[in-house]
């Protein structure tokens, strides 16, 4: 392992986790295609799709605890949304990654074409305006949000994902939860449906260790300072910001299935 494979990983790993800390995502919808394209850009050894999502898996266990962490404070995690979706998503997570060992490499890129597609289309839908409303008063609909927490862990444990890059829109545009309450208990859920997806991942040896290890340093340097930007920021401009990223992520891996 030479110092250019250390440097480049933990690049990755630390531009991913500053925007997983400031948009609310776990960061996998970003970190994902880096690690599929940019080490052969260094002439380093090209990751697998199951390589990228095991390590991903692992890495977003830290990056979202991380995150919440610098997010406990101001009333922002709303403690039913996350029992609700988090007990669902767990379980769901444990299905998709045990899974995922049974599908071939391109059907794990496809399911995250898939996810990607419909998160920048979320991203994209008129909301609600909830910025205003005052946080004790907050409402949401509780079975709702289980059935769709159950299949975003499913579809995001097949890919590494924890699945903030659709815990996002869902909270934005169906629950119509306000913006940063979204961004703190979104990180929240992720970190329980990566636990689900970090041993699914390891138990059918997935995980590439290093990589994973220099990961994890980086996003819990990296997740909280992110989540200090991001609540600082003008609501409008981070779900912008998140809706480019996703919707170019998107571009790119379809190019890459059909080419």
């Amino acid at each position: 392992m030479d110092l250019t494979f250390i440097i480049v990983v933990f690049a990755i790993g630390f531009i991913g986790s500053f925007l997983s800390g400031m948009l609310g995502v776990g960061g996998s919808i970003i970190k994902y295609p880096m690690l599929l394209y940019i080490p052969p850009l260094f002439g380093l050894v090209a990751f697998s799709s199951h390589e990228v999502s095991g390590i991903s898996a692992v890495q977003v266990l830290f990056a979202s605890i991380a995150g919440v962490w610098a997010y406990r404070k101001g009333g922002y995690l709303n403690k039913q949304l996350i029992i609700y979706m988090g007990g669902a998503i767990l379980i769901g997570s444990l299905i998709g990654s045990f899974g995922s060992s049974f599908l071939s490499e391109q059907a794990v890129n496809v399911v995250y074409g898939i996810l990607a597609v419909i998160a920048a289309v979320m991203m994209f839908v008129p909301k609600k305006q909830m910025d205003d409303v005052p946080l004790n008063d907050v409402t949401f609909n509780k079975p709702l949000a289980a059935i769709l927490a159950l299949i975003v862990g499913i579809a995001s444990g097949i890919v590494g994902a924890a699945g903030g890059f659709l815990l996002v829109p869902i909270m934005l545009t169906v629950l119509h939860i306000p913006t940063r309450m979204t961004i703190a208990t979104s990180l929240a859920v992720t970190f329980i449906s990566s636990i689900g997806g970090s041993v699914g991942k390891l138990v059918t040896g997935q995980v590439d260790y290093w990589p994973a290890a220099i990961m994890i340093v980086a996003s819990l340097l990296a997740a909280p300072l992110g989540a200090k930007v991001g609540k600082r920021m003008n609501t409008r401009i981070l779900q912008v910001i998140l809706a480019l990223l996703i919707a170019g992520t998107a571009i790119k891996i379809w190019i890459d299935i059909l080419t």
